[in-house]
């Protein structure tokens, strides 16, 4: 059984920052591809941000050169720091792993969710 469990929500103010943490545990074996992603209400939840074990990340349009994402290989851990956050950034953000937790197995794991909340 593997869990993600994420922390550092909250609410800010617009051009605040915050700091995102989640941390897998369980029968981990290794874990590839680390993300990010969010949901606003009413909308579909979209990626914000993907690293690979050996580093490469990607971001989404709207959070480039505002959202770093990082992870930590030795702790199953991944973070997300956001700076300069907008009104649009509001949603639940959700962490998200491609874990190996098996011979020959491989599954996507989810958090929970965690709410930022930006104020204009």
């Amino acid at each position: 059984q593997v869990q993600l469990v994420e922390s550092g929500g909250g609410l800010v103010q617009a051009g605040g920052s915050l700091r995102l943490s989640c941390a897998a545990s369980g029968i981990i074996f290794s874990i590839n591809d680390m993300g990010w992603y969010r949901q606003a209400p009413g909308k579909q939840r979209e990626l914000v941000a993907v690293i690979s074990r050996g580093g490469t990340t990607n971001y989404s349009d709207s959070v480039k050169g505002r959202f770093t994402i990082s992870r930590d290989n030795a702790k199953n851990a991944v973070y997300l720091q956001m700076n300069s956050l907008k009104p649009e950034d509001t949603a639940v953000y959700y962490c998200n792993a491609r874990i190996v937790d098996g011979v020959f197995s491989v599954n996507d794991y989810w958090g929970q969710g965690t709410q930022v909340t930006v104020s204009s």
